[in-house]
């Protein structure tokens, strides 16, 4: 068994590259092999999003704090809040952040394959962004 002390993985701020806004990205498992699991806590702060990515085994979002807005590709955004939970398939194109107002923080678990557990793309950009959800749930 192994125990991660609380402070013992420094907090990471989200590449430029893949987000936009202020990202903070703090570890949670990165199992080794044979285990495939990797989590993390990441944080938005107000209009901060991810690139447009996709995951090779999918992922699961746990959000736990604020108001978020995702979008898979083809679709609306929708918003989400704390205590909800997203699956997205494998290799399904999507994007979430924070809302323009409101930062969110979410849990995302995620398996690697060939060692890997992203895929990114171009940034969404503002005019994306900015459209918002059409029908707030």
């Amino acid at each position: 068994m192994e125990i991660m002390r609380n402070g013992s993985r420094p907090s990471q701020k989200g590449p430029e590259q893949y987000f936009t806004g202020v990202v903070r990205i703090d570890p949670i498992i990165q199992a080794p092999e044979p285990s495939r699991v990797t989590a993390a806590l990441v944080t938005f702060e107000p209009g901060a999003r991810s690139a447009w990515h996709t995951h090779p085994l999918g992922q699961t979002l746990i959000v736990t704090q604020g108001v978020s807005w995702t979008q898979c590709e083809g679709e609306p955004i929708v918003e989400i809040r704390a205590g909800e939970v997203i699956w997205c398939p494998p290799n399904h194109r999507h994007w979430h952040g924070a809302t323009p107002t409101t930062a969110m923080a979410h849990i995302a678990i995620t398996e690697q394959l060939n060692g890997k557990n992203v895929q990114w793309m171009e940034k969404v950009t503002d005019e994306q962004y900015i459209a918002g959800p059409k029908n707030k749930e």
